[in-house]
């Protein structure tokens, strides 16, 4: 990564990350971790589209999924007991809803092209409520 990406990865995680992800723990109804891996996340000659790509990319859908599921006891207490923590990456190559999320031993992993397909949230949305609906 270069000084760059790291100055704007830093003032994203810095000024933008706390904010998304208290949203994130809102909707899921409690404070799971959320690990994000920031230097898959940062692609080279892209630097100006993380600001509005990794919102639409990663939290936006993670967000409104964790609400559809979490939308009544059974599924808050689902989330609860199996959620262990959320991983953001991109590691895979993955750059659609159907491809981008998995669960394994209670680790959620969302894994996106950072900057493409940005504006597709309901498909990564609708994605990861059948993953989650699927593995809790």
């Amino acid at each position: 990564m270069t000084l760059a990406q790291k100055r704007i990865v830093h003032e994203f995680e810095a000024n933008r990350f706390p904010a998304l992800k208290s949203g994130v723990e809102e909707a899921a109804g409690w404070p799971v971790p959320l690990e994000v891996n920031w230097d898959s996340l940062a692609v080279a000659n892209e630097e100006s589209n993380y600001a509005e790509s990794w919102p639409k990319i990663y939290f936006e859908p993670l967000t409104a999924a964790l609400r559809d599921v979490g939308h009544d006891e059974m599924g808050r207490e689902a989330l609860k007991t199996s959620l262990k923590k959320i991983v953001v990456q991109n590691v895979k190559g993955c750059d659609y809803g159907t491809c981008w999320a998995s669960f394994h031993d209670g680790v959620l992993t969302l894994d996106h092209q950072s900057v493409v397909n940005a504006f597709d949230v309901e498909g990564r949305r609708k994605g990861l409520v059948a993953v989650l609906e699927q593995s809790l």
